[in-house]
């Protein structure tokens, strides 16, 4: 029997959209369940000294990034645009809403394309996420009801969920996005995906 994969993701983050948009096909390959764990990067940058990600911190680093997105976005079949607002915000953007709408989102049998569709409203749509307009269509595309979902994000069981998800990853060690766990093993970065559930597979 297989072991399931935790994938850690955060809507902000560049690398995860390339895993989000592929781990399920790739999971189902290797017969490996995937367990999707939304978190915030926010609290685990500043315990590094970071007030924003390490891509805007570092200019040369950011601009690396930038490039690899559009090979490894090629690379994929996946569509891209890199942000091209004047709001210095615009990258990394407010993910906060939307990863609170994930959680209990992800309790839904429309979760997960609710959370490829995130992704794929700002990196390839150049949208921004934090609004309740973008997030309501990202919903109603999944096939789910926006003032349900809501409603049920504010309940006490899903409310502090997500701050509770980005502790336990600070407690494990992780550092980044996208992370991938296999019992005690932490896998980090997109292109740690397949290697992860290998792992899994042939555990």
């Amino acid at each position: 029997m297989t072991q399931p994969v935790t994938f850690w993701f955060e809507f902000a983050s560049t690398y995860s959209y390339l895993s989000a948009m592929r781990i399920e096909h790739e999971a189902a390959r290797r017969n490996v369940s995937v367990v999707w764990k939304p978190f915030t990067l926010g609290p685990i940058f500043a315990a590094q000294g970071w007030n924003t990600s390490p891509f805007s911190v570092y200019p040369s680093k950011g601009r690396y990034m930038w490039r690899d997105m559009e090979r490894r976005t090629r690379k994929y079949g996946l569509p891209f645009q890199r942000p091209t607002r004047d709001d210095p915000r615009a990258f990394p953007q407010n993910s906060i809403p939307a990863l609170r709408i994930a959680v209990a989102a992800l309790t839904e049998p429309w979760g997960i394309t609710y959370c490829r569709n995130i992704y794929t409203a700002q990196f390839a749509d150049n949208r921004d996420i934090s609004t309740p307009e973008v997030i309501t269509d990202c919903i109603i595309s999944a096939g789910g009801d926006p003032d349900a979902i809501l409603a049920q994000s504010q309940l006490p069981e899903f409310k502090p969920q997500l701050r509770a998800n980005t502790e336990a990853a600070q407690a494990i060690g992780i550092f980044g996005a996208p992370s991938f766990t296999v019992g005690e093993e932490l896998f980090w970065g997109d292109d740690r995906l397949e290697d992860a559930l290998d792992w899994a597979a042939e555990a």
